[in-house]
């Protein structure tokens, strides 16, 4: 039973885990918009929750822009995590209406003590960009196109937090720039940024939906690329696929991109959390993108259940 909301269009999402129930949190856009590309600047983050994620009850929307605000147009991917304070942190993407339209991506933070009520953290973005590794528009140096979908997650050796970011390398050559921007915070609220922990040149003009877990044992990378934002030699050598995994030597890499594998069974999946069940296997939720083929398929799957093979996530009979 896959979330569609029949009023609204349902596309990337991202899950925290409460040790009861899962929280999908996802961006929604009103279909009364009538098309489907015009959801970008009306997008909004909404929230339901699930114990097996199959079976969703919709709950009240977690975060839209302000109106007056840095974000005021609309909010994009981010990601949820608890703090060793109890207090939860949704680390988002936002617009503005400054004079960039959708070049202007900024990351913001909202904190709740329930995952339903959730409070704005001052009054500018949490992490800007470091123009001394990423690329920012030729028409200011502190916007950037690319400078979004914010995952945070816990030191493994217990040394604060790390923050990847969707980013693109400067001096890259277009759809060959895709990093793995890197922050990292002591207290979930300052963040540093640092240079990046993967090197462009691999065939990706964007690392979206930057994502590491741990599975078996192995630290694995996941991201999206669309191929329209892939160059032709990585098409030609590897498919036209959206979804993308790797393994590396830590959680921090370095991560060695260009030796992605793509999900096979599902070449149309995108923006999909790795999310770890209650028995201990994992699955991926998301959306099937099939826009570009004109399908307007805008809702959440149901859970596919993948592992570990040859150095990649792929989905398990």
């Amino acid at each position: 039973m896959a979330l569609q909301l029949d009023d609204r269009w349902v596309w990337d999402s991202w899950v925290a885990d409460d040790g009861e129930a899962y929280h999908l949190f996802y961006l929604q856009a009103p279909r009364a918009l009538g098309d489907p590309g015009r959801r970008h600047t009306a997008a909004t983050i909404g929230h339901a929750r699930s114990t097996d994620l199959v079976s969703w009850e919709v709950l009240p929307d977690a975060l839209g822009p302000r109106a007056g605000g840095w974000d005021d147009v609309a909010l994009w991917t981010g990601s949820t995590v608890r703090g060793d304070d109890g207090v939860w942190r949704l680390y988002y993407t936002a617009i503005s209406s400054r004079g960039y339209g959708l070049r202007d991506q900024r990351v913001g933070l909202a904190e709740s003590d329930d995952l339903v009520t959730w409070r704005r953290v001052g009054d500018a973005p949490v992490v800007d960009i470091d123009t001394r590794w990423y690329r920012t528009i030729d028409e200011h140096e502190t916007a950037s196109e690319t400078w979004r979908d914010p995952f945070v997650f816990r030191d493994p050796d217990g040394d604060g937090w790390h923050m990847l970011v969707t980013a693109r390398a400067r001096g890259g050559r277009r759809n060959d720039d895709g990093v793995v921007a890197h922050a990292r915070s002591a207290d979930m609220r300052t963040w540093e940024v640092g240079p990046p922990l993967s090197a462009p040149g691999t065939g990706f003009g964007q690392l979206e939906v930057l994502q590491v877990h741990v599975v078996d044992g192995t630290p694995v990378l996941v991201f999206t690329c669309h191929p329209q934002e892939m160059t032709q030699e990585r098409i030609e050598r590897s498919g036209r696929y959206c979804t993308w995994s790797l393994t590396g030597p830590s959680v921090l890499g370095p991560w060695d991109v260009d030796a992605a594998v793509p999900l096979h069974a599902e070449p149309h999946l995108f923006a999909a959390p790795l999310v770890r069940r209650r028995d201990g296997s994992w699955a991926f939720v998301g959306f099937r993108n099939t826009e570009p083929e004109g399908v307007h398929a805008f809702d959440i799957v149901d859970p596919l259940p993948v592992g570990l093979r040859d150095g990649a996530l792929q989905v398990l009979p």
